[in-house]
């Protein structure tokens, strides 16, 4: 069963979150300085090294949740029921997701002084994720259905 169409929903939204490890979500710039917002937090940019302005912690737990709790969905496919609840848990985390780098992101360029805050494309990639989510979410509910129907007919 792990060829079905859930399947595909569901690693198309561990690869989108998995993608945030990878990418700056968000630049900000002073005057005299550049900063980036990643999972791990805000980093002041040099010309030789990036240093950690500002660390997050729950930024770079709730990224790791997200990614590893929709890769594990994938490989519950014989238990629909827990599989059912996880990808709900997981709608619940990646709204607030992209509300945590969205704060990150403005409070971090308030405490910053910063005069220019643009956020890159990665901050939609959260919102994407929960509309695959949720198609995976009806797909395991169809199969669910269709189970109990036929344990109905034996």
């Amino acid at each position: 069963m792990i060829q079905r169409i859930q399947t595909v929903y569901l690693l198309l939204a561990t690869l989108l979150t998995g993608s945030l490890f990878f990418t700056t979500m968000a630049d900000m710039a002073t005057m005299e300085e550049f900063y980036q917002l990643t999972w791990q937090g805000i980093f002041k940019v040099g010309a030789d090294a990036k240093d950690l302005v500002v660390s997050s912690l729950a930024l770079s737990i709730l990224t790791v949740a997200v990614t590893t709790l929709s890769f594990v969905t994938i490989f519950l496919f014989k238990k629909r029921i827990i599989q059912i609840r996880l990808c709900g848990l997981n709608l619940g985390f990646l709204p607030g997701l992209s509300g945590m780098i969205y704060y990150m992101g403005k409070t971090g360029a308030q405490n910053l002084n910063a005069a220019d805050l643009s956020f890159n494309w990665p901050l939609v990639f959260p919102l994407i994720a929960m509309v695959l989510v949720f198609l995976a979410l009806r797909a395991i509910g169809k199969d669910e259905a269709l189970v109990r129907s036929m344990d109905r007919i034996r």
